[in-house]
């Protein structure tokens, strides 16, 4: 009998374009910076639409792993509003593998890009975004933008 293995499919993916980082300070042994969200878009099987300006990524990094905690909203086709909080993990090392979908590389090896993000909206038709887990796998994108593709767990 193999192991349990849970079911991730994809729903869609985010492409955030970014302003410069802003810095904010140092604690001890820690940086925390900003990075606004300017627009973007939201393309996939589940989910169009495009990423509203006003988000952004507060970050704090600790020694060699940063803690990333994104707050931005993005507007369906439909004209619905989500509002995702977007919390997750970068960091560097040997012991990350590079990940694919299909011909898509979407994580490189050797980098650890990882969110969990929760979404909310009243919107009938989009309610499912806030009934469902989700894992995000993050890149850097052409220009300065970050994609991150939203893998639903069954």
């Amino acid at each position: 009998m193999s192991p349990f293995a849970p079911v991730l499919s994809f729903a869609f993916e985010i492409r955030a374009e970014l302003a410069p980082t802003l810095h904010v300070g140092h604690g001890d042994g820690e940086k925390t910076e900003f990075t606004p969200i300017v627009g973007g878009t939201v393309e996939g099987p589940s989910l169009r639409g495009i990423v509203l300006p006003g988000g952004g990524d507060w970050s704090n990094t600790r020694g060699r792993v940063c803690e990333l905690d994104a707050r931005y909203l993005i507007q369906a086709e439909d004209g619905a509003v989500i509002d995702i909080v977007n919390r997750g993990y970068y960091h560097e090392g040997t012991e990350c593998p590079g990940q694919d979908d299909g011909a898509l590389q979407v994580t490189r090896p050797g980098v650890y890009y990882r969110t969990s993000p929760v979404f909310r909206t009243d919107a009938p038709a989009h309610r499912w975004l806030a009934e469902t887990v989700f894992v995000g796998l993050a890149r850097e994108a052409d220009g300065d933008a970050v994609a991150i593709r939203m893998y639903a767990l069954a």
